[in-house]
């Protein structure tokens, strides 16, 4: 069994409930945290390693609750860096029509690089988009691309049912029949989803959104996903548009319209969820259903502010995430808690949320999001996911009574020094273990010029 010792911590911060700890070492034995203790007596063998982290903050591996890792080739397009949500789509999916084996394969690299190396080591995906004549397995594809960056993956299964045809935004060609979708959807689940305790393959089911998918889908989705016991996930109260959409096609809110279809629990987790009345925090705290909160998305597509300070006092669990990396423009997490921090205070005031509060979002909340209860925490037993960033940097200088918030609160780089997912190192003197940079730049970039040059 290969072991890792983290020897001297500067700081450890084990949760987002206890103290950190100071000079502690870390032992790591296979994919658990075996030990955490002072001086701990170790003899490395052959395949041991130690790592001094006397300069480092180690703290547990951020949980990314939302993304869509397709669009890391579409950051930035002049023609949608000023648009709102609606129209942004509109002109985005005349360019994703295009996507292929070749570039779901490498923006997933993309996407999970750029996590894996500001602290994030479990990942979901949301892909909806099945271009008409896209041969293969696109969901293998990811899981590949997570295997060899040695992510811990939990990406849905998306889908998209409902085209501009028959009243709905995308484009006749990157949409699917029911019957297709739900036979894909099962035979992912039955080849790819592992429940297990430490899985690092999980599958979830997610219609894209009220306006992509019909009423009948989201029904479908859940008998199938709680048929498998697996988890649901869509886009919920995002925007304005989307309340009227739904009110328009539907006669409900959308919210409602997740009621009566069932897609709505504790195994059922919505992104943004920003545009929600008092009555219906009500009702997601008395269903137990989650929010996947995207402050940065959010700002740059101008669509709101998600109530999180109302949210957390009802119990109701919001956990982060970047969002898809055409409306965030990176997928940088530890920047992503920053923004969280700092979106909720332009709203509720300085005391609105602490760092601890968007600590335990990016940790411990996406965990129980995506239903782990062994990660997000680093305590003996648990895995070992674990970021660790050395403060001892000009950035930190002046910043190190509080650790912990200083990662939040200070820096301009983000980037781990070392990221050790289920026991193993993805990042080693901040670059990726798993594959080269300087060849996914050059392949990201030349994939991104050749989907553009379509348009």
């Amino acid at each position: 069994m290969d072991r890792i010792l983290l020897k001297d911590i500067f700081y450890l911060q084990r949760s987002s409930e206890e103290e950190g700890l100071w000079g502690y070492d870390l032992l790591i034995e296979g994919n658990r945290v075996a030990k955490i203790d002072k001086n701990i007596d170790f003899r490395p063998g052959e395949t041991d390693r130690v790592i001094d982290c006397s300069r480092h903050v180690v703290v547990p591996g951020f949980v990314n609750t939302h993304h869509h890792f397709y669009q890391t080739l579409t950051r930035n397009i002049p023609a949608v860096q000023n648009a709102e949500l609606f129209d942004w789509l509109v002109y985005l999916y005349e360019v994703w029509k295009h996507i292929g084996d070749e570039s779901v394969y490498y923006s997933s690299l993309m996407a999970m690089g750029e996590l894996l190396k500001t602290g994030c080591t479990t990942s979901t995906d949301h892909h909806y988009l099945y271009p008409q004549g896209f041969q293969g397995d696109l969901m293998g594809l990811q899981f590949k691309a997570a295997e060899t960056l040695g992510m811990r993956f939990s990406p849905t299964r998306g889908s998209m049912s409902l085209s501009k045809k028959d009243g709905g935004l995308p484009p006749d060609t990157v949409v699917q029949t029911e019957e297709e979708i739900l036979r894909d959807s099962e035979r992912v689940i039955q080849r790819y989803h592992d429940g297990g305790e430490f899985s690092m393959r999980k599958v979830v089911l997610a219609p894209c959104s009220p306006f992509s998918v019909t009423e009948e889908l989201m029904k479908e989705s859940v008998q199938l996903a709680r048929r498998y016991g697996v988890r649901l996930h869509t886009h919920v109260a995002e925007t304005f548009d989307e309340n009227d959409f739904c009110l328009e096609v539907y006669g409900r809110r959308p919210l409602k319209l997740m009621e009566d279809t069932g897609f709505i629990g504790e195994d059922t987790f919505y992104a943004h969820g920003i545009h929600f009345n008092d009555d219906e925090l009500k009702v997601l705290a008395e269903t137990g259903t989650h929010i996947a909160h995207c402050p940065s998305s959010n700002m740059r597509l101008g669509s709101g502010i998600c109530r999180v300070a109302e949210m957390l006092p009802m119990e109701i669990n919001v956990a982060l995430a970047v969002d898809g990396s055409a409306s965030n423009d990176s997928s940088d997490m530890l920047g992503e808690l920053r923004n969280a921090l700092l979106l909720q205070r332009v709203k509720y005031g300085a005391a609105a949320l602490g760092t601890r509060d968007v600590f335990r979002m990016a940790s411990e909340n996406g965990a129980k999001l995506l239903g782990y209860r062994k990660i997000g925490k680093l305590e003996k037993g648990y895995a070992a996911d674990m970021a660790i960033f050395d403060v001892h940097k000009l950035e930190y200088t002046g910043a190190l009574s509080d650790p912990l918030a200083a990662l939040i609160f200070s820096g301009y780089n983000h980037g781990t020094d070392y990221t050790i997912v289920n026991g193993r190192l993805a990042v080693e003197h901040g670059r990726l273990t798993g594959f080269p940079e300087e060849e996914l730049v050059e392949k990201g970039n030349q994939i991104a010029r050749d989907l553009l040059s379509r348009v």
